[in-house]
């Protein structure tokens, strides 16, 4: 059915992650080059600086929120389909935000069985 990509990035930049209108046009560029297709999005600027941004696709969603008072940024993305346009989509934020180490954890999301309708422990 789809991946699930849920991963933190630590050691980025606090100046790339502090402002929404510096994450934005990022965020926005890697989607549109990612080959995923925004249904809509919604974007909160904190006070006095961190993001979070969240993207609903016709394939998913995209969410991001930052901390730039720890460097961190925590990023999720979960496509339907071809797997391609969100592994493309988490290399291009990483190249983006470089950060100094990530810690990343990727989950194949399938359809539950007839068989296992049932099993849900």
């Amino acid at each position: 059915m789809g991946i699930h990509i849920i991963a933190e990035f630590r050691g980025v930049d606090p100046w790339k992650i502090s402002r929404l209108e510096d994450v934005q046009p990022i965020l926005d560029r890697v989607v549109a080059k990612s080959g995923l297709h925004v249904v809509s999005s919604s974007f909160h600027q904190f006070k006095p600086y961190g993001v979070s941004a969240v993207y609903l696709l016709s394939e998913s969603h995209l969410s991001i929120h930052t901390w730039p008072e720890y460097s961190y940024m925590a990023l999720d993305i979960f496509t339907c389909g071809n797997d391609v346009p969100a592994l493309r989509a988490f290399q291009m934020l990483r190249e983006e935000f470089r950060p100094k180490s990530v810690r990343k954890k990727v989950i194949r999301r399938n359809v539950v069985g007839k068989s296992e309708a049932g099993n849900t422990a």
